[in-house]
């Protein structure tokens, strides 16, 4: 349920904050935690679904049309190449540009009908290049990985792709956690770790308990199996569908607040819980607002594709990006489009071959 004005939970008015107890300051610090987080992830969620449909509508097409502009650069550039009119040291820079133009085409686009002009450029083919590529790419990955998680990789491990690599050390991490737990489990536990796991123990039922309170106070009101009035039981299954919801995810403040909603409690009851039930609701909103900070960053990395942001930090920020991204690709399109017209012309297509370097294979981004 997203929260009204008449639902925000908090115990007593500002001007009775200088009386609160530590335990009813922590009650509203948290709730108010808890409510800002649930309106950043509605938020959030909204431009999600927003950028998504942009994406399809707007980029996508636009990505379609600049790789169909650049597979019609190397077209024309592998013309070029076989006209005869260009000198040795000037078709090795075509050849290099054809290669390099279309291995991204083909691995990252997924234009295959270009395998015949990469196979034309290069003796050992497109699948080749790019299993050596992946190769690569797994080693520099092996390496990484190894120095980030402490993983030694077999030698003779067979990891031809990053995702090969993926499967072995996700398998390795979890024959680590799998030995880490048979260790723990077979070492003798002492007086005070017993004692600790009793306390954990005891304080999880409290709280399971604290929660369950209040979820069966408002099931007592609003179940309708013994209902009569149609209407009413209609109304009360209603009810019970988000009681529910809320006990199924733990939400405490979520039952706190269809108990105000319904009333069930008041401000008064708020204001007289006890400091020990208060010390369990607190570490049931501490765990829910843990809950719900993962769950904006997760979310927030789910996004951060679509921004220059390693984490995007704000929904408009998400607009301004996609924004960015149709000009940008409606101006390379244009630039592509001029670019093909003009190297229609040999001369000016000789002009522009003097300036251009060979470089390294995969690190050509001209285009």
């Amino acid at each position: 349920m997203t929260p009204t004005p008449q639902h925000i939970i908090q115990i007593g008015s500002a001007k009775d904050k200088a009386h609160l107890s530590k335990s009813q300051k922590e009650f509203n610090r948290l709730t108010r935690k808890i409510e800002a987080l649930e309106k950043a992830l509605t938020e959030y969620r909204a431009a999600s679904t927003r950028i998504h449909q942009r994406v399809q509508t707007e980029l996508l097409p636009l990505q379609t049309e600049y790789h169909r502009q650049r597979a019609s650069l190397v077209h024309l550039l592998d013309r070029a190449y076989e006209s005869g009119d260009f000198k040795a040291n000037e078709r090795k820079k075509l050849a290099d540009i054809i290669l390099n133009l279309t291995f991204n085409l083909i691995s990252e686009h997924g234009l295959d009908d270009l395998k015949p002009i990469y196979d034309k450029y290069d003796p050992d083919g497109f699948d080749a290049a790019n299993a050596e590529a992946d190769g690569l790419t797994a080693e520099v990955m092996k390496q990484m990985y190894g120095a980030m998680f402490g993983v030694e990789f077999d030698e003779d491990a067979d990891i031809r792709s990053p995702e090969e690599l993926e499967d072995q050390l996700r398998q390795k991490l979890e024959e680590q956690q799998r030995q880490a737990d048979e260790q723990r489990a077979q070492r003798p536990k002492s007086q005070k770790q017993r004692e600790r796991e009793a306390k954990k123990q005891l304080e999880e039922r409290n709280i399971t308990k604290a929660v369950r309170t209040v979820y069966m106070d408002l099931v007592k009101a609003f179940h309708p199996d013994r209902e009569p009035d149609e209407a009413e039981k209609e109304r009360k299954t209603e009810i019970m569908h988000r009681i529910t919801e809320a006990y199924e995810k733990s939400d405490l403040l979520a039952l706190l607040r269809l108990q105000l909603e319904f009333n069930r409690i008041d401000q008064d009851h708020l204001e007289a819980l006890a400091e020990e039930q208060l010390k369990y609701y607190n570490k049931i909103l501490k765990q829910q607002t843990q809950e719900l900070e993962e769950q904006l960053y997760d979310l927030q990395s789910q996004l951060s594709p679509m921004s220059s942001k390693a984490l995007v930090d704000s929904p408009a920020h998400l607009e301004y990006g996609l924004k960015a991204d149709v000009q940008e690709l409606k101006r390379a399109i244009k630039n592509l489009k001029s670019d093909l017209a003009a190297f229609q012309n040999r001369g000016v297509l000789k002009q522009w071959l003097k300036s251009y370097r060979i470089q390294k294979a995969d690190d050509f981004n001209e285009f």
